[in-house]
């Protein structure tokens, strides 16, 4: 095991008490456990529309320590762990994997057969396990520029979970791809079918600030209507048949309803909104003669093509982030996005 610099025995991190309950706590520095493992000190951290669910009451928590978006540099590592290197900032997604299993190499390591797990990255640092294959370098180091870093911390998450949506929705150059969500993921999305080369891009929204960043992230037509009258407007846009694609990124029965609505017979519906008392009729599903495809994103996959993106200055995700606290305030973060104030809030840590 290596280590460098001094890492300090305590460490404050936030956690989760209850519904709407949320704290910083001090806690034990967390250590490399096994020999694949690394200690990453994190630069910054953020707040996810997931993370909503228990803090509204939607999902049981008790004392949780919350977080799984997360960059950083590596101060300890194990002895096992080869393709990263003290002092290397990197990034990581959300769901660890050892890059090695079928399913890994398959293209969907958030699926991975021997899932590692971590500590919660709302902190200020954090275990990873399985770090050759679930973290990737960032050439030239940590960021000095602020928005960089944000666009960093975005690939993490959401704009992996995006990017998955846009190419699970089969965007492309001829393509007409909707959006249904307009939080961090669904505005990501956006970003991924335009920069993927979709020719019209549609998102549902009724908040004018988010429809604006979508505008900003390459949106052609906001449509504020849902359900029968939603599905009408886009297909009215597509001469009637509705869109090629459809990315759906909020997890709820509506949500889901909207998109089978809204996508065209033989296209292709990315879901990647957490799924929240979905269900699908078969008759309809039998019916819409659609191709699905979605759950927990491979951002893994993703990753080297969104940093080489990102260094390029030819995507900037990190304008999700309409909030920057410190790690202390991590409370108003949550009540911010909790009542919609904010988009995403980055915790700099």
């Amino acid at each position: 095991m290596s280590t460098e610099p001094q890492i300090p025995t305590t460490m404050r991190a936030v956690v989760m008490n209850a519904p709407g309950d949320v704290t910083v706590e001090t806690i034990n520095t967390p250590r490399v456990v096994k020999p694949t493992d690394v200690v990453l000190k994190l630069a910054a951290a953020c707040v996810c529309g997931s993370d909503l669910w228990p803090y509204r009451g939607y999902e049981p928590v008790d004392h949780r320590f919350m977080g799984h978006e997360y960059v950083g540099t590596i101060v300890e590592k194990g002895d096992q762990v080869t393709t990263v290197e003290l002092g290397d900032f990197v990034i990581g997604s959300f769901m660890l994997s050892d890059g090695t299993c079928e399913i890994c190499e398959a293209g969907y390591p958030s699926r991975c057969a021997n899932a590692g797990t971590y500590t919660g990255s709302q902190a200020q640092y954090m275990r990873v396990e399985l770090a050759d294959g679930s973290l990737v370098k960032v050439p030239g180091g940590q960021p000095d520029d602020p928005d960089k870093l944000a666009d960093y911390l975005a690939a993490s998450d959401v704009l992996g979970t995006g990017w998955y949506a846009a190419v699970a929705a089969n965007a492309g150059p001829g393509k007409t791809i909707a959006v249904v969500g307009d939080g961090a993921v669904g505005l990501c999305a956006v970003l991924a079918a335009k920069t993927l080369g979709a020719d019209k891009v549609i998102i549902f929204s009724r908040h004018e600030d988010r429809a604006a960043l979508a505008r900003d992230f390459g949106a052609d037509i906001v449509v504020a209507e849902r359900g029968e009258e939603g599905a009408a407007k886009v297909k009215e846009l597509t001469n009637g048949y509705g869109a090629h694609g459809v990315c759906e990124a909020v997890g709820t029965q509506e949500s889901m309803d909207q998109a089978l609505a809204s996508v065209r017979p033989g296209g292709y519906v990315g879901f990647v909104g957490v799924s929240h008392d979905q269900t699908i009729d078969g008759l309809n599903l039998f019916f819409h003669e659609v191709h699905l495809e979605g759950g927990p994103a491979p951002v893994r996959r993703f990753l080297p093509e969104l940093i080489k993106l990102i260094q390029a200055d030819k995507i900037h995700p990190g304008k999700v982030f309409t909030k920057r606290v410190p790690l202390e305030n991590a409370a108003e973060a949550y009540k911010a996005m909790d009542e919609r104030r904010e988009i995403k809030v980055l915790l700099a840590v």
